[in-house]
């Protein structure tokens, strides 16, 4: 694992085990990345909780409880999914914050409204209003995803009220 992913990871986990918080997360375009990163972690099992990987938009629906016409209306990737996947993630878990990814990671896939590169971001405390992100990426397909996960852990950390480094701003 590269050395930002590792140290917002840790930095993750030490904010969620201050607060004796446990992290679920949904995950769509970067399929499992974000569990991947916490879980390389040692110790994670005391703050990471569960993942969802729900990339067909089936999964969305039949997992996490996403809404058929908010897909309908918005598509898998808009800030009105992702809160509905992390508010999801919380539902179907014994966590109490939650992230959820959606995005387009290309090479294609994009359109002019949602070119690729555009990902969609959600954090949720249980019992809280789930705050949402839009965000376009440039590069490949391996560097939008590698940002996604940065962006979601460091949004992670900015809603937990800690101070994040920007580890996106060197990439």
């Amino acid at each position: 694992m590269d050395e930002g992913l590792e140290r917002l990871s840790f930095l993750v986990g030490e904010a969620l085990l201050t607060r004796k918080l446990m992290l679920a997360c949904a995950e769509s375009c970067t399929g499992g990345w974000v569990a991947e990163a916490v879980t390389a972690t040692a110790g994670s099992s005391q703050w990471f909780e569960r993942g969802f990987v729900t990339y067909s938009n089936a999964a969305k629906l039949e997992m996490l409880g996403v809404r058929a016409e908010t897909l309908r209306q918005h598509g898998a990737v808009s800030e009105a999914v992702v809160a509905e996947m992390a508010t999801g993630a919380l539902r179907h878990s014994h966590a109490q914050v939650a992230l959820a990814i959606s995005g387009i990671a290309g090479p294609t896939g994009g359109s002019p409204d949602k070119p690729v590169g555009t990902v969609s971001f959600a954090w949720v405390l249980r019992g809280e209003t789930p705050t949402t992100d839009t965000v376009r990426f440039s590069g490949d397909r391996q560097t939008v995803r590698r940002l996604s996960v940065l962006h979601a852990l460091q949004g992670l950390l900015q809603r937990l009220g800690e101070a994040s480094p920007n580890i996106l701003a060197s990439c």
